[in-house]
């Protein structure tokens, strides 16, 4: 049996397409809807940790954490073993407060804002596994993990 192709094929398999679109407008949108349902955590957690990956960090490896809050903020609530080192005196400070740069330092915030930007001053002064938590420490009291009041 042969196939015979026809020039207005094309046409017919797109005018097709259309009219179910058309159809079907409510399965389209539902399908869009729940692929975007799929894909907003993704989009919105950015390319910081987890607060689960922060958790394991901290109690398999020991993970060094420092808060870049300013030190009223710090004092209202941290993270249990921070050290407190404000965004502005970091590259001063942190030597002084994690002297293994191979080992895997996490850096907070109220909102993960200003330690993302203190991850990146942190890998290029040799932090290779510097991460930021993402969402800060609003995420983590969020989530009711332990907190300490100074």
């Amino acid at each position: 049996m042969a196939v015979r192709w026809r020039a207005g094929f094309f046409i017919e398999i797109k005018v097709g397409s259309v009219k179910f679109l058309l159809d079907n407008w409510m399965l389209v949108a539902v399908a869009l809807a729940s692929g975007l349902a799929l894909l907003l955590p993704v989009l919105t957690q950015g390319n910081g940790l987890s607060l689960a990956q922060a958790v394991m960090l901290m109690n398999r490896d020991k993970a060094v954490v420092v808060d870049v809050c300013e030190p009223n903020e710090f004092a209202r609530a941290y993270i249990l073993g921070a050290k407190n080192v404000p965004l502005a005196q970091l590259e001063a400070q942190l030597p002084q407060v994690a002297k293994n740069k191979s080992a895997p330092l996490i850096l907070v915030c109220q909102s993960g804002a200003r330690s993302a930007r203190a991850t990146a001053l942190a890998r290029k002064m040799g932090y290779e596994n510097a991460q930021n938590l993402s969402g800060g420490m609003k995420a983590w009291i969020a989530a009711s993990l332990p907190v300490q009041n100074a």
